[in-house]
Formats: C-alpha cells, sequence, structure tokens
C-alpha cells in the first residue's frame, strides 16, 4: 500500500479517547489562568469530559468495527471495559477535589493525569494489536507513576513513585520480550492474524509458548498477581488514598480486561497450557494476599493485600475458560469498583488531613461517631468478605459456578477457604468501630462535599443491587463477550 487507506480510519471508534485527551489539553492550558487555590475546582470540568466519553461509547453498543488498519476493535467488550474504566475515574475524581482541597494539593495536573491514564485503559480494551496494548499500558504506566508521587515532600509517596517506576519499567521489558517472541512465531503483532496463525497449526513453537509467559509476566504486575505482587502493599501505602483506589480498582481492571481478550480472543487454542498457569496463579494469589493480610494493622495496606486476594478471584474466572468465566469477571470487576471505591472514599475521609489516622485502631467508635460513614464501610466490608446479598457475594458465586462448570473443584474449594479467610480481617475493622472504645477523643471529620456523599450513596446502592438483582448486569457482560 502506497499511500494510506483513510476509510480504514473510524475515529468514532475512538471518541472517549479523543474527547478524554482533548479535555486533558484543555485542563492543562487552564491551570495559568486559575488561582492556585481554586485549581482543585478544575475536576468538575474532568467530570464533564468523562461524561461526554461515556455518552459516546453508549451510542456505540451494538457496532461492530476493525478500524485504524486492524490495530482497533470497536465492540461491546471494549464498550463494556472503558465504561467500567469511565465510571470508576468519575468517582476517583468527585471524591479527590475535596481531598485535594483539604490537603493544600492545589495542582490541576492531577486530573489532566487521571484523564490521560483513562485514555491507556480505554486503548488497553479496543486493542487489536499488540504494540496497540502496549501503547495503551505505556500511557496509563507514566502517568500512574506521577500519580503515585504526587504528594510531594512525604518520603513515603516519593518511595512508593519510585518503587512503581522502577518495578514497572522491568515488567515492561518482559512485555515487549513477550511481543518480540510472538511476532517471532507468528510472524505478526496482530490479534486475528496471530488467531488465524495458530489455528493452522498442530505444534506450537516455543517461541510462542515463552512469549505468552512473558506477557502473562507483563501483566501479572499491572494486576498484583501473585508472584509479581512484592510492589503493591508499599506503593498503596505511599500513594494518596485516591490514587492507591485509581490502583486497586481502574488500573486492575485494566489489565485483566487486557489479559482476557488475549486470552479468549487470540490464544483460544492454547487454552490447555495457560489453564494450568492460571490456575496456579490464581492459588497463590488467593492464598498470599487474604493471609498476608490478617496481620495488617494499616488498613491502606490490609486492601492492598486484599487487592491481591481479589485478583486471584478473578483468575479463577480466567482459569475456568468458559463463556459463563469471561462473563463473571467482568461483573465482578464491576462489583469490585462499587466495594472498592466506597471503602477508599471513607478511609480518605477518616484519614483526614495528610493522612495521619489509617491505622485501624483508629476506626475505635467511629461506627457511633459518624453513623453514615460507619453504615457505609460496612456495606462495603461485608461485601468485600463475600456476605450473602452484596455484589461481593454475588460476583464470586458466578467465579467459582464457571469454575465448577469447568470441573476445578481443587481450585473452587481452595478459593472459599480464601474467601473465609478473608472474613476475618475485614470483619476486625466492624469490630473495632462498633465493639472498641477509642482510647482518645475522636476528632471530627471534615464536613462531605455534594459531591463525596453522592458517590458514597451511589457505591452503596450499586454494591446491593449488584447483590440483589444481578440480571441486567449479567446480560450486558454476556453480551460484551460476543467477540
Amino acid at each position: 500500500m502506497n499511500s494510506l487507506d483513510f476509510q480504514m480510519l473510524n475515529y468514532s471508534a475512538l471518541s472517549p479517547e479523543i474527547i478524554l485527551s482533548v479535555a486533558g489539553i484543555l485542563l492543562m492550558l487552564l491551570i495559568p489562568f486559575v488561582k492556585r487555590e481554586k485549581q482543585a475546582k478544575l475536576g468538575y470540568l474532568s467530570l464533564v469530559g468523562i461524561a461526554a466519553a461515556m455518552v459516546a461509547v453508549i451510542a456505540q453498543w451494538g457496532q461492530s468495527d476493525l478500524t485504524f488498519f486492524d490495530m482497533v476493535f470497536q465492540d461491546n467488550f471494549a464498550n463494556f471495559a472503558k465504561l467500567l474504566f469511565l465510571f470508576a475515574v468519575a468517582a476517583i475524581i468527585a471524591t479527590s477535589i475535596q481531598y485535594l482541597e483539604r490537603d493544600s494539593l492545589y495542582k490541576a495536573e492531577y486530573f489532566s493525569l487521571l484523564l490521560f491514564a483513562t485514555v491507556g485503559m480505554c486503548l488497553m480494551a479496543a486493542s487489536a494489536d499488540l504494540i496497540m496494548t502496549f501503547l495503551g499500558i505505556e500511557i496509563l504506566s507514566i502517568a500512574t507513576y506521577v500519580l503515585a508521587g504526587y504528594r510531594l515532600g512525604e518520603q513515603k509517596s516519593t518511595e512508593s513513585a519510585v518503587k512503581y517506576f522502577l518495578l514497572g519499567a522491568f515488567s515492561t521489558g518482559f512485555l515487549l520480550y513477550g511481543i518480540a517472541f510472538i511476532y517471532g512465531a507468528t510472524g505478526s503483532t496482530k490479534y486475528l492474524e496471530i488467531a488465524q496463525s495458530l489455528g493452522n497449526q498442530t505444534e506450537y513453537p516455543v517461541y510462542l509458548l515463552i512469549g505468552l509467559g512473558l506477557i502473562f509476566v507483563g501483566f501479572g504486575f499491572k494486576a498484583a498477581l501473585a508472584p509479581f505482587h512484592v510492589w503493591t502493599p508499599d506503593v498503596y501505602e505511599g500513594a494518596p488514598i485516591p490514587i492507591t483506589a485509581h490502583l486497586a480498582v481502574a488500573s486492575k481492571a485494566a489489565a485483566l480486561i487486557a489479559l482476557l481478550r488475549i486470552l479468549f480472543q487470540v490464544v483460544p487454542s492454547i487454552s490447555s497450557g495457560w489453564v494450568e498457569l492460571l490456575w496456579i496463579s490464581a492459588v497463590l494469589t488467593m492464598l498470599v494476599g487474604n493471609i498476608a493480610a490478617l496481620t495488617q494493622s494499616n488498613i491502606k495496606r490490609m486492601l492492598a493485600y486484599s487487592s491481591i486476594a481479589h485478583a486471584g478471584y478473578l483468575l479463577v474466572g480466567l482459569a475456568a475458560n468458559n463463556d459463563f468465566g469471561a462473563q463473571g469477571v467482568l461483573f465482578y470487576l464491576l462489583a469490585y469498583a462499587f466495594m472498592n471505591l466506597g471503602a477508599f472514599a471513607i478511609i480518605q475521609i477518616i484519614g483526614r488531613q495528610n493522612e495521619e489516622t489509617v491505622e485501624i485502631k483508629d476506626y475505635a467508635g467511629v461506627g457511633f461517631q459518624h453513623p453514615f460513614l460507619g453504615l457505609a464501610l460496612s456495606v462495603f466490608l461485608v461485601s468485600l468478605a463475600g456476605i450473602p446479598l452484596t455484589a461481593g457475594f454475588t460476583g464470586k458465586l458466578f467465579l467459582f459456578s464457571a469454575a465448577v462448570q469447568s470441573g476445578m473443584y481443587w481450585l473452587v474449594v481452595i478459593a472459599v477457604i480464601a474467601s473465609a479467610i478473608g472474613i476475618y480481617y475485614y470483619l476486625r475493622v466492624l469490630i473495632y468501630m462498633y465493639m472498641r472504645d477509642a482510647e482518645g477523643e475522636i476528632k471530627p471529620v471534615d464536613r462531605l462535599s455534594m459531591a463525596t456523599r453522592i458517590v458514597i450513596v451511589v457505591m452503596v446502592l450499586g454494591t446491593i443491587y449488584l447483590g440483589i438483582l444481578p440480571g441486567s448486569i449479567l446480560k450486558l457482560a454476556s453480551e460484551a463477550i460476543n467477540f
């Protein structure tokens, strides 16, 4: 092809990413014209950009296309993932506005970086080429490296950013080597061409298997899968609470969704090999996450290990290697967003200025002193523990049922035991909230902004709704996995 065929450029497929990029650039341009103490208010402008991107995604539901020279999918799977990312980031931004004002972090680049990170996540979900997937990961990573160290002058925040950057760069090397091996084995980096190449083979070259293994390492780092999770507790503890929520929910979801597309759409013909790998990683991730969380006294570190455990539950759905497992993964990612973002929103409020109260013992008596916050946090913790009538229980039920359908009974037994372990450290926080007296006077929390109140209420209602009436979301998930 001597010249570019512009008919292959369907810009509507990338309209959400374009909207987010324009909004992020506009925020950067407005910074010099806004007083420093008012810059946190620019977060509302970023919410307008996210709302516009959501409208663009919803308008594409049901459309199917392969565009940008076979590098971008326009399908319901990408649309479901994009809506999930946009919803999560909108909640994080809404609660960040009050957080930035309270801690005097008046820098609007914060919101631009979150929008650019969302662009990277959306590209990962819509990618039809390993190179595009890599670009999406790097856009996401560069933004989150900066955000992890956003509390300038604080040693823990700087340490978390440096550690995240160094280990992230190391994992990127694995990912690139994996892409190179797959290209050498199949002659292409495009998903459909790789799948077509594999479909004509009876024996798979060792380079291909090595490449897939290296790619799994790269995604395993981003999703905090064991044994690639070592960065998670320190980074989560040192990063600002809203960014910890972003890493635990949105960034993790992007990595798992990209991995799900590769496993189900690119290499389904060699499923027997990667299923065993996922089985082992799921067991390690669930056990390491839950057992390590038992001994944590810092609630951010506890939720860091908790997020590792939940990544293990999601791997159970991937290992099931069936459509119900893929549906369960998408459903659980949404359920996890509701309960985890809600929990971090409460922790952010109770943490007070400069996150001075993030120890579990600091929650003694909070349930009676702040009834609204105590009740909301109780709902989120109960859901994370997997108690019936909550989103966490329903999501785990779908994931474990998918594994049962595939005959993975021992994996389900281990998952149930791991979930039972998790109940202890979630309920321990509730015991402190309602059954322990505070050692001193409980300091008042800041008056909640309207945006923060809305986020908490929406998360509580979503957690309960998905636990009681999951059918509508499961139907959308079913439509999304029809690759």
